[in-house]
């Protein structure tokens, strides 16, 4: 028997958090070519509004744009009353494409850096999910698609501090998952690995184990889609991550990852 699509009986409407990004910008084309009208949002409204242009003329569905800011946390209620007005109700969902990361190093050495890693990642997505996640939880129907990080799934010295913050949104998101479950809403947790975008450029990332974004952005539409709680956009991850996860804390101390 096929499994149910998630997106089935709701609205189909679709709000982009973090729009501006490589990878948003191919996760917006998927749910447009599935007939979505979209929200794009992001505070790069200049580079949201000539995605959702080009969107519009692509696959002829409605293609808004909203300033969104991740730390502007007072206005997140407003924000999703913005996104009904748009799209003329509440949307079926919200799909969570903002990050911030910076070199370790950075963050050791400025404090600032490290606040607004963790508050970006963290803090601005529990914020405006926790919206969103009332409003779909009221009308017991809804997804919420949200980027993690394999990162966080082991504190290590490269990245510990960007690590922890995707490591309380993964805790997070599963807490979510659990609340919602009963009232038909779908939390799936997408943990990437290494993409191909401008966060990673120059870094010379092994090419089988990085995605490209659009290659990404199918498999993130699908995973919604199908009602995934958890998915790695390349399925070696799940395994490197389980080696990685199971190294004695002894050894691992000593490991140079």
């Amino acid at each position: 028997m096929a499994k149910k699509n998630t997106l089935e009986g709701l609205p189909k409407s679709t709000v982009i958090l973090g729009a501006a990004s490589t990878v948003a910008r191919y996760i917006a084309m998927e749910f447009a070519r599935a007939g979505h009208a979209l929200v794009l949002a992001d505070f790069d409204e200049e580079e949201c509004a000539r995605i959702a242009a080009d969107i519009a003329i692509r696959f002829d569905v409605p293609c808004h744009t909203i300033p969104f800011d991740a730390l502007d946390h007072e206005n997140h209620p407003a924000f999703l009353n913005t996104c009904r007005e748009k799209l003329g109700g509440l949307p079926g969902g919200v799909v969570l494409c903002f990050g911030y990361m910076t070199e370790q190093s950075e963050t050791q050495e400025d404090f600032a850096k490290a606040k607004r890693t963790i508050d970006t990642n963290f803090t601005g997505a529990v914020s405006i999910l926790e919206v969103f996640a009332a409003a779909f939880e009221e009308r017991k129907g809804g997804f919420i698609t949200a980027l993690s990080s394999v990162a966080g799934d082991r504190g290590r010295k490269a990245n510990y501090i960007y690590g922890a913050s995707k490591a309380g949104l993964t805790a997070y998101l599963e807490g979510l998952r659990n609340r919602l479950h009963e009232n038909n809403v779908q939390v799936t947790t997408v943990k990437p690995g290494f993409m191909d975008t401008k966060m990673t450029y120059g870094m010379g990332l092994p090419a089988p184990l990085t995605a490209s974004p659009e290659q990404a952005a199918r498999i993130i539409f699908n995973a919604t889609a199908r009602g995934k709680d958890i998915v790695h956009v390349l399925f070696m991850w799940r395994y490197i991550m389980l080696i990685i996860r199971h190294i004695p804390e002894w050894q691992f101390k000593k490991m140079d990852i």
